[in-house]
């Protein structure tokens, strides 16, 4: 059993110093790894992003993250993402990693992701160069992680999976408004994560979203994101191919 601790939208600042880090703390008797979902900073500055590093490096598991909007704010998510990486917080975009528990290869793939909308209610590459380019990021995102999930499959990996700051799917997006969906995530990560396949999807974003949902193919989906949980963390129990 692969325990995984998963928190998005944590949005800490100055003030927020040893707010988490009590709870994190515990984190070596209750899971195997932690995952961060984006929005990690109110607005992405260096001082933010010291504040996050303090709180989440050297914990007794491996710490894996990657960005939120929010973390892109102030035009530096590169400083954020090296701040991060000094304090021991593996950041992906577009990338991938794994992790030893208990003879068990994990891998985790990521990307910040970006919006665009769900099937049937979606942008397209059409018309203006701003449309297009809106929706070409967020195809870019959701190929990245496609081809980082797809790395992981041929590492042999015994879990996989997919770490995002967008949403892969409507259902974890039920009680936000529907007007803002297409701002909420996009249909293009969860074709990502349903053709090269995960064990399970995690991703924030949506504060007045939902915890569960699933993508067509059955890959569990869930919203960490911290409103959304009411706590310091959530918790899931994985079973490892083969177990």
């Amino acid at each position: 059993m692969i325990r995984v601790a998963a928190v998005g939208d944590i949005h800490l600042g100055p003030d927020s110093r040893g707010l988490l880090r009590p709870a994190f703390a515990t984190l070596g008797d209750l899971a195997d790894l932690l995952l961060l979902a984006g929005d990690l900073t109110r607005h992405g500055t260096p001082e933010e992003a010291v504040v996050v590093g303090e709180e989440a490096g050297g914990l007794p598991v491996p710490v894996i993250a990657v960005l939120g909007n929010h973390d892109y704010d102030a035009g530096g998510p590169d400083e954020v993402t090296r701040i991060l990486t000094a304090h021991g917080v593996r950041v992906l975009e577009r990338a991938s990693t794994t992790v030893q528990v208990d003879g068990r290869l994990v891998g985790v793939a990521g990307t910040k992701g970006f919006g665009g909308g769900f099937a049937g209610r979606s942008g397209g590459e059409f018309g203006e160069p701003e449309m297009k380019a809106f929706v070409r990021h967020s195809r870019e995102c959701a190929d990245g992680l496609r081809a980082a999930l797809d790395r992981l499959a041929e590492e042999g990996c015994d879990l996989r999976i997919a770490l995002t700051h967008f949403a892969p799917v409507p259902d974890t997006l039920a009680g936000e408004p529907p007007e803002i969906f297409p701002f909420l995530g996009s249909y293009l990560l969860a074709e990502a994560i349903d053709g090269a396949g995960a064990d399970l999807a995690v991703h924030g974003h949506a504060h007045l979203g939902t915890e569960r949902g699933l993508t067509a193919c059955g890959v569990r989906v869930r919203n960490v994101a911290q409103p959304v949980l009411g706590r310091a963390f959530a918790v899931y129990q994985l079973h490892a191919h083969g177990d």
